[in-house]
């Protein structure tokens, strides 16, 4: 997100180099210190609820723009997202597209253990979303299943995106411990080195 938002201007990129240091704005949960950011985040269970009443207003408004928001499974266990769901159904927001990042760890251990969030696709379905599902690790999947928006006239759109947390880099991925790792210098450059190999042979 940060670097996203400095290379379309919000702040210059040298700012970045403050991430997580001391007084920095640049923390591990955005907040609204963050030029180009609009809501605080941190507390789990308020990026659908937030995404639904945007979404709302633009029909309201008669806008014809889609609200996007990214979900992690675990977050799933908190109540307010069900909540949400029931309205964005009920207000038939189509233009509302859920993406869950369905890699089955969260910060203290599988979700199966902490809080077990199971058969996820009839939960939502359930729920009034056009479901489709799809492996969140393959881009070309995701572009084909962006270009099938919207799924369903009336429905919120859901994809579930089967991931590997930390897909890519040998000693992070499927690591629960690396949830809020920092890495060391050379651990990050045996990660960027990992990620490089990868992009050359996807190109």
């Amino acid at each position: 997100l940060y670097t996203v938002l400095a290379d379309v201007g919000f702040y210059p990129v040298a700012e970045l180099d403050t991430l997580n240091q001391y007084q920095s704005h640049f923390i591990g949960h955005p907040t609204r210190k963050v030029p180009g950011v609009e809501q605080n985040t941190g507390a789990l269970g308020h990026g659908l609820p937030i995404a639904v009443g945007t979404a709302l207003a633009a029909k309201k408004d008669g806008r014809t723009y889609r609200v996007f928001t990214l979900l992690g499974d675990g977050e799933l266990e908190e109540g307010s997202n069900w909540e949400a769901l029931m309205s964005a159904a009920h207000y038939q927001l189509d233009n509302l597209v859920i993406i869950v990042d369905y890699n089955k760890l969260q910060i203290t251990g599988p979700i199966e253990t902490v809080t077990s969030v199971t058969n996820l696709a009839a939960k939502f379905s359930a729920f009034g979303c056009a479901v489709r599902e799809v492996n969140g690790n393959a881009v070309t999947e995701l572009v084909e299943i962006f270009d099938q928006l919207p799924f369903a006239p009336g429905q919120p759109n859901l994809i579930l995106a089967h991931t590997r947390k930390g897909k890519g880099i040998s000693f992070i991925e499927n690591q629960v411990n690396w949830h809020h790792h920092v890495p060391t210098d050379a651990e990050f450059a045996i990660a960027m080195q990992e990620l490089d190999q990868a992009a050359a042979a996807y190109i």
